[in-house]
């Protein structure tokens, strides 16, 4: 469970996000750390959640290269008015399979940190608003004794940033999902070993995933962080949805959480 409560608290801040800079000059990074509570279902496509009351980190950094904000961690590698092109990170946790029905007895899922580009590209602006179309693409990778190499993940996605709606910003995206064979051989695959009563032996193929739309708040009050997202998931045409292990099509997450921010740098930038 301590490992779980860990990779938790890792995706937390991924998804919330800190909140994007205005044009005024800002310190070159801040620190805060606060709680949130997060309810995940136990991976996409199970009829199962689990809720964690966690520590959230808050970080930003407003590097020329490196980042850290609503955006999540990245370094970027091409910057100009309309495109941007960087390395971005995010994190899934793990799933212990004798806390789930419908994976018992098989391994556990185990916590995911994915890394790989994301091509970003400004559709359309305004005062106060953003359009975005986002595409990462991202290498899968299990930490812990069931580690390695787990496969590709897709996510294209149009993203909606509102940036002062009194004090609050909001994010909104819609995105589809594609996964390859190795990465859903992982979530959705069912071994010949792995096989019993109502769980057949199934072996996955890869392609479309599905889909999902996010909303999401943050606001900022002199030292104090505040934020909230909450995501539906589809998982209609996606290719394994004959898996057994896929009990529900459709799924909210949600997470609050509220940080209070007690160091920052000295230096100040005036960029996002």
């Amino acid at each position: 469970m301590k490992k779980n409560v860990i990779a938790a608290a890792l995706a937390l801040p991924l998804v919330l996000g800190a909140p994007l800079a205005h044009a005024e000059p800002k310190p070159l990074w801040e620190l805060g750390m606060g709680a949130g509570v997060l309810r995940l279902p136990h991976y996409r496509g199970s009829d199962q959640t689990h809720t964690w009351l966690l520590p959230v980190p808050y970080v930003v950094y407003r590097g020329e290269i490196f980042k850290a904000d609503r955006g999540g961690a990245r370094a970027v590698l091409l910057e100009t008015e309309r495109l941007d092109f960087d390395l971005s990170l995010a994190a899934t946790p793990p799933t212990r399979s004798e806390d789930n029905e419908a994976r018992r007895g098989m391994k556990d899922l185990p916590p995911i940190v994915e890394l790989g580009p994301n091509l970003n590209w400004t559709a359309a602006r305004g005062k106060g608003w953003k359009l975005d179309l986002r595409l990462p693409v991202r290498a899968a990778l299990g930490l812990g004794s069931n580690g390695g190499f787990k496969g590709w993940i897709a996510t294209p996605q149009l993203n909606l940033d509102l940036t002062d709606l009194r004090g609050w910003r909001v994010g909104l995206a819609a995105a589809a999902v594609a996964q390859d064979q190795r990465y859903n051989e992982l979530f959705y695959g069912v071994s010949a070993a792995e096989a019993a009563p109502g769980r057949p032996a199934y072996r996955p193929g890869g392609g479309a995933a599905g889909g999902y739309l996010l909303g999401s708040v943050s606001r900022r009050v002199d030292n104090w962080w505040f934020g909230g997202f909450l995501r539906w998931d589809s998982l209609r045409g996606a290719s394994f949805l004959d898996s057994p292990l896929v009990r529900q099509r459709e799924h909210w997450s949600v997470g609050v959480g509220v940080s209070w921010v007690f160091a920052a740098s000295d230096r100040q930038v005036d960029r996002d």
